[in-house]
C-alpha cells in the first residue's frame, strides 16, 4: 500500500544564515568549458546561446558557517513495499533518501550531516540526494530555498507530492510531481516547465543524483562515446572506457575531477546507472525529452578527496549521475513562447548481474543493463506515467505542506498590471498567504505596482516594466534601484549616471547610500577607472563597517587591483570579531604577503585559516602557502585544488 506522510527528520547541520545584502551586478558567471575537436557545430552553437552575466535579481546565500547542530527538518516520506523515499521541501525539494527495502541499501549518497558550501549559483549548496537544477549552468538558485509543497489527490484516490516555484532568472514556473505506486520498483517523478512569455527563453534543466562511490562502483549508459572534460582540457569527444588509458566508467579510475556526457544515439532508451560490486545501485531512467546523461567524479587527487570531506563530513566518497534537457551542461535549449515541457523520470535499484555489468565487454554490459532496466520499468510504462501526470497537472492541491517564496505571486501581479498573459495557477497556486518573511521581501514591489511612492526595498527585481515604474517614480530610492538594474544588465554608463543621481539626493536611506556607493565603485572598476573605483569601494565599506560581505568584497578587489595596503587598512578598521572571520583572515594574510610581510602571512596560515564559503576549485590558500612557506608541503586541509 502506498503511503505519503509529512513529518521531520533530524540532521546535524549549519544555519543557512541571512542572504547577502549586496545586489549581484558584476559580470561574474564564467564558462569553465573550452570546446575542442569532434564537437558538433549545433552543440557549439547551443553553448554560445543563453549565457547570462550574473544571477541578478537573486541575492547570494553566503551567511552560513561550519558550526553544526541538530535541526529538525521538514520531510515528506513516500513509501511502498519496495522503496522508501524522503524529500526535503524546505531545501529545494531535494530527494534526500531512496531506500531499497529488498537489498537494504540507500541508493543515493545520503548522510546525517548537512553542510552548506560555496558550490551553487547563489553560493550555498549541500551534497547528497537528488536535486533539481533549472535556469543556467550550475546548481539551481532554488536549491537551498523552501519550495511550495502540497499533496494532490487524484480521482483514483492516490496521493501525489507536488512541489513548484517561480524561477526568477528565466521567469518560468517549474513543478515536480512525485508518486510511488503500490508495489512499484521505481519512484516516479514528472517535471513540468512553463514559459509564460511571448518570446522564447533559454532553458536549462539537470536532475543531479549523488551516488555512493566504492572501489567497485561502475557507471553504465547506452553509449560508446561521450563529450568529456576534466576542467583543464578542451571538451572533446572521448571513449569513457578508454579515457587517457583508463576505463573511466569505474569511478576510482579518474585521477582528477571530470565530466562525461554520454552521447546516446537516437533510438536508444535514455538511462544511466551506477552499480556496486553486487550489481545493486541507482538507475535513472526518463522519457525522451530528458536526453542528456552524465557522469561526474571528483577524482582521486587530494583536492577531490578534500572537497568530498568538506561537503559531507564523515559520509565517505561519492560521485554523481545526472540527466538533462540538453546533451551537455554547457548548452541551453530554446524554449518557445508559451511552451510547456514535461517529462517523467524513474529511480530504482538497477539489480544488474555483476558478472556482466562489471565485465570487460562494455557492449555486453550495456545490452544486459538495457534488458534489466526494461524489466525494472518498461519504456511504455513511463509513457503511460507521462500521460497520467499530464492529466493530474490541473488538479488543485488538496493539502498545503510548505509555503515557498512570494515571488510567483508578485510576478502574477506584475503581469496583471502590465496587461500581459500569465499561467493557469489552479495546479500551482501562488497565493498571497506566503510566510511573513516572504511577504516582507515583495511588499515594497506590490506597493509600487499599486501606485504608491517607492520607499525602497532590501530585495531586487528585473524587467523593463519595473524599470519604467521606477523611472516614473523618480525618487532617490527608485533612482538607486534603477541604476542597480542597469548595472546588472551591464549598462555601465547608465548605472554610473543613476548611482550619481541617487547619491546626491537628500532622501536616500543610509543603507541605499552604502549600496549605491558600492555599485558606483564597481561600475567605475568595470570601466577601467581603477583608482577612483577602489577609493569609492573603500568609502562604501567605511560607511557600514559591520557589513561583512562588503568588507570581503572591498578587500578582495583592493588586492586584485594591486592595492593590498588598502585591504589591510580596511581589515584593521573593522569592528571587533570581524578580523577573525575565515575569509577576512585569509584576505588579511594575502594582503600582508602583498606588502612584503610574508612571515606574518605565514604565521597566520600556520595558526589556521578556514573559509566557510571557499569556492569550488578555489586554491588560493594553497597558493599563498607555497608563496610564504616555500619549504613546507601544503597541509592537507588547504588542498582544495582539483588538479
Amino acid at each position: 500500500m502506498q503511503n505519503l506522510s509529512f513529518s521531520t527528520i533530524t540532521l546535524n547541520m549549519a544555519e543557512l544564515g541571512p542572504n547577502s545584502p549586496l545586489p549581484v551586478v558584476t559580470a561574474e558567471l564564467d564558462q569553465p568549458y573550452r570546446i575542442g575537436d569532434g564537437v558538433p557545430e549545433e552543440l557549439q552553437a547551443a553553448a554560445r546561446y543563453g549565457q547570462v552575466p550574473n544571477m541578478f535579481p537573486y541575492l547570494m546565500q553566503d551567511g552560513y558557517s561550519r558550526e553544526r547542530t541538530a535541526h529538525e527538518v521538514p520531510a515528506v516520506v513516500l513509501e511502498n513495499s519496495k522503496l522508501r523515499a524522503v524529500v526535503l521541501p524546505t531545501l529545494g525539494g531535494r530527494l534526500w533518501e531512496l531506500f531499497d527495502k529488498g537489498s537494504g541499501k540507500q541508493l543515493l549518497h545520503t548522510h546525517g550531516t548537512l553542510q552548506f558550501a560555496n558550490i551553487a549559483l547563489r553560493k550555498a549548496w549541500f551534497a547528497g540526494g537528488l536535486e533539481w537544477n533549472i535556469g543556467t549552468r550550475g546548481h539551481s538558485p532554488t536549491t537551498c530555498d523552501p519550495v511550495h509543497t502540497a499533496i494532490v489527490k487524484t480521482p483514483e484516490g492516490h496521493d501525489v507530492l507536488r512541489m513548484w516555484e517561480f524561477e526568477r532568472l528565466r521567469e518560468v514556473v517549474f513543478q515536480v510531481d512525485m508518486w510511488l505506486p503500490e508495489d512499484s520498483d521505481v519512484l516516479l517523478t514528472a517535471v513540468r516547465i512553463r514559459n509564460p512569455h511571448d518570446h522564447e527563453v533559454p532553458m536549462y534543466w539537470w536532475s543531479n543524483a549523488a551516488v555512493p562511490e566504492t572501489p567497485e562502483t561502475r557507471v553504465i549508459a547506452p553509449a560508446t562515446e561521450a563529450f568529456g572534460s576534466d576542467y583543464t582540457t578542451d571538451i572533446a569527444r572521448v571513449r569513457p572506457t578508454e579515457h587517457q588509458g583508463l576505463d573511466a566508467t569505474w569511478l576510482v579510475n579518474s585521477p582528477h575531477a571530470a565530466d562525461f556526457f554520454f552521447d546516446i544515439q537516437p533510438g536508444h532508451r535514455h538511462w544511466i546507472a551506477a552499480v556496486d560490486h553486487d550489481g545493486d545501485g541507482l538507475a535513472m531512467l526518463s522519457t525522451s525529452l530528458l536526453r542528456g546523461k552524465k557522469l561526474f567524479v571528483w577524482g582521486q587527487g587530494d583536492g577531490g578527496k578534500r572537497w568530498q570531506e568538506w561537503l559531507s563530513p564523515g559520509a565517505g566518497p561519492y560521485a554523481e549521475i545526472q540527466a538533462g534537457l540538453a546533451q551537455t551542461q554547457f548548452e541551453h535549449v530554446a524554449m518557445p513562447a508559451g511552451a510547456e515541457w514535461s517529462w517523467v523520470e524513474a529511480y530504482g535499484n538497477a539489480k544488474l548481474d555483476p558478472a556482466t555489468s562489471h565485465g570487460q565487454d562494455w557492449d555486453a554490459a550495456v545490452t544486459h543493463a538495457s534488458a534489466r532496466l526494461e524489466d525494472l520499468v518498461p519504456d511504455a510504462e513511463l509513457e503511460v506515467a507521462l500521460a497520467e501526470a499530464a492529466r493530474n497537472y490541473a488538479l488543485p492541491p488538496d493539502e498545503m505542506l510548505v509555503r515557498g517564496s512570494a515571488w510567483g505571486a508578485l510576478e502574477s501581479a506584475r503581469r496583471r498590471h502590465s496587461g500581459r498573459g500569465w499561467l493557469d495557477e489552479i495546479g500551482t497556486p501562488f497565493a498571497d498567504d506566503a510566510t511573513p518573511e516572504a511577504i516582507e521581501e515583495t511588499g515594497p514591489w506590490h506597493s509600487l505596482l499599486d501606485g504608491a511612492s517607492f520607499l525602497g526595498a532590501g530585495t531586487f527585481v528585473a524587467g523593463a516594466d519595473w524599470e519604467e515604474l521606477l523611472a516614473k517614480d523618480g525618487g532617490a530610492e527608485a533612482q538607486f534601484h534603477l541604476a542597480t538594474m542597469k548595472h546588472a544588465r551591464q549598462d555601465l554608463g547608465g548605472a554610473i549616471a543613476g548611482y550619481g543621481a541617487a547619491l546626491i539626493a537628500e532622501d536616500l536611506s543610509p543603507r541605499s547610500k552604502v549600496l549605491a556607493t558600492r555599485g558606483h565603485a564597481l561600475a567605475l572598476l568595470a570601466s577601467n577607472k581603477t583608482d577612483e573605483g577602489l577609493a569609492e569601494l573603500a568609502a562604501a565599506s567605511r560607511l557600514e563597517p559591520s557589513n561583512l560581505p562588503l568588507l570581503s568584497e572591498a578587500m578582495t578587489l583592493s588586492i586584485r587591483h594591486g592595492n593590498a595596503a588598502q585591504a589591510l587598512a580596511l581589515a584593521s578598521e573593522a569592528p571587533a570579531g570581524m578580523s577573525d572571520v575565515g575569509r577576512v583572515r585569509f584576505l588579511t594574510a594575502l594582503a600582508l604577503a602583498g606588502v612584503g610581510q610574508g612571515q606574518e602571512a605565514a604565521r597566520m596560515l600556520r595558526d589556521g585559516v578556514e573559509i566557510p564559503d571557499i569556492r569550488e576549485g578555489e586554491d588560493g590558500i594553497a597558493e599563498l602557502w607555497q608563496e610564504v612557506c616555500p619549504e613546507e608541503p601544503v597541509p592537507a586541509n588547504y588542498r582544495f585544488g582539483m588538479h
